[in-house]
């Protein structure tokens, strides 16, 4: 099991990012469109870079919904390597088997 801390860190970033979202895609696009003065670009740039660090959606580390693990991470299940094969082997994944051979 992880650490509680840093799970919840990983959850009070994600909520962030939530708050977040829609003002850092308009200032993003005002950063990037070349039809705008340069200056103004560079305002939107500036504006972007005073939000909080944690609200940029790069900073959310995925971690497996059973045990917090941050390594060997599957998206498709979200959970980690060992969460997915413990309950695969017991059968509680649907659509899932252990291959034997």
């Amino acid at each position: 099991m992880a650490k509680q801390s840093a799970i919840q860190k990983n959850k009070r970033r994600q909520k962030l990012v939530l708050q977040f979202a829609e003002k850092r895609a308009a200032l993003k696009a005002i950063a990037k469109d070349s039809s705008r003065q340069p200056e103004e670009r560079f305002a939107a740039r500036m504006k972007l870079a005073k939000l909080p660090r944690n609200s940029s959606k790069t900073r959310i580390r995925n971690r497996c919904e059973v045990t917090g693990r941050p390594r060997g991470y599957y998206r498709k299940f979200r959970m980690s390597r060992l969460a997915l094969r413990e309950l695969g082997s017991n059968g509680l994944i649907p659509g899932l088997l252990k291959s034997s051979w």
